[in-house]
Parts: C-alpha cells; structure tokens; sequence
C-alpha cells in the first residue's frame, strides 16, 4: 500500500479510508465510478487505489464488475477487542448448547441496523439457513435480530419500523405488530421467528448482557417451534448466563 504522503491537500490514507468509507449498509457493492464519486475522488485516482485494496484483500471484484468488501476486512476485525473477546469467552457455552440441541446455533451483535453474525454452528437437522459467519442480516427478520433491535435506542427501533422489508410471506412488515413483538422481548426475555427470514426456518434467541447492557443475542434456528419452543429457551438461557457472567 502507498505511503501517507500528500496529494493535492488529501493524504492517500485518507483518500484509501473514504474509499472503504463508501460502503454502508444500503451500498454494498459499488462500481469504479460509484466509489470516486461517493468518495469525491478522480476516477483514476479512485481506480489506482481500488486496485491496491484489491490486491491487498480489502476488496473483491465481482463477476460482473461491482467491488464488495474483501474477506481480509473482516479478518481484521475479528482482531477488535469487542468481538475478540466476546467470541472467545462465548465458544464453550455455543457448544454445549449444541451438543445440547443440534440445532444451529448463532452467536450475533448489532451493527446498525442490521444483525452481525460472529459465530455460527451448524445444526444437524435439515433446516435452510441463509447466516454465515460475518453475514449481517435484517434486524426485523430474524430472531437474534428482534432481540437485538429490542434492546436498541428509540431512535433506530424508529428508523428500523419506518423500513419494513419483506423477505418472505411470513416476515413481519406491519409496524404496529413488530412494535408487539419487541415488548415481548422485554417480557418474556426471548424472541421468537417463523419463516420470517427463510422459509422452512424457525428460531428462538435471547440476550447476552454485560453488566446491564446487552451486548449479543444468542440464538437457535430449528424446522418448528411447536414443541421444543420452551426447552429451546431454557438451554438458550443457560447458555446465556454463562457468557454474561464470564463478560462481568
């Protein structure tokens, strides 16, 4: 990678950084022209960096030509303090509550508007599961998600609410029911999806605090609640409690 040095009143560091700065969470795969002009830079400034990110793994090139967030990025952020150590203390208590269930288990924070997957066990049952480790997904349509979005500032549960997405016929999209749900959260300490985000997938989740706050959510995707929903909650609570006392 270039040297910090000046280029017309802008370092390359800084030029490098409002390239990556370009994608959010509504651009997640750019073009050449996009990124210059998100960044407001020059395209063959734009495009001699580009190809420096590139090699360095910062970014990826698509098949059609769109640049996306390379894998190295994530490698590096799994090195932050926060999600080192959360992932770290949590991996014992994510498989006993495997071995427990079989079922997938995800381990997730918030990320704006969006839930993160840090971890991730896949179960044995034949469920259709979209999450990979460092997917992030839908706040609103996911049980980890509605966790998670629960126990978020008043302002993003608003903004979240203004945006409802439907990604199956069974996702939640009226405000006033998710608002329900979330208030549920809260009572209950658990949140539940059906088909929401996958069809064919079911999932239970519950909070993971620090002290008071809550800082994860702990979830299992499972074929149906029908039966096992409050066995599920119950192994998903000890597994919980685990990880926060070792987090206090």
């Amino acid at each position: 990678m270039a040297g910090n040095v000046s280029v017309g009143g802008a370092s390359v560091a800084s030029r490098t950084l409002s390239l990556l700065g370009a994608f959010d969470a509504r651009h997640r795969r750019l073009t050449l022209t996009e990124m210059a002009r998100r960044a407001d830079l020059p395209v063959p400034t734009a495009y001699r960096l580009v190809n420096e990110l590139q090699q360095w793994g910062a970014l990826s090139r698509t098949s059609s030509g769109d640049y996306v967030i390379g894998r190295r990025l994530w490698d590096v952020g799994l090195l932050a303090p926060m999600q080192t150590g959360l992932r770290e203390v949590a991996s014992p208590f994510l498989h006993d509550l495997y071995g427990a269930t079989l079922a997938t288990v995800h381990l997730a924070v918030r990320e704006g508007n969006q839930a993160l997957y840090l971890d991730r066990l896949a179960g044995h049952a034949s469920v259709p599961v979209v999450s990979k480790i460092g997917s992030r997904l839908p706040l609103h349509a996911t049980g980890v998600g509605k966790v998670l979005l629960a126990h978020a500032p008043a302002e993003l549960q608003s903004e979240v609410l203004g945006h409802l997405k439907r990604i199956t016929p069974h996702t939640v999209v009226h405000a006033g029911v998710l608002k329900g749900q979330l208030a549920r959260v809260h009572r209950d300490g658990y949140a539940t999806t059906v088909e929401e985000m996958t069809l064919g997938a079911c999932s239970v989740a519950v909070p993971v605090f620090r002290d008071d706050t809550v800082v994860a959510s702990l979830g299992l995707v499972v074929p149906n609640l029908k039966r096992d929903k409050l066995r599920l909650v119950a192994a998903l609570n000890v597994a919980s409690q685990g990880i926060s006392r070792s987090l206090s």
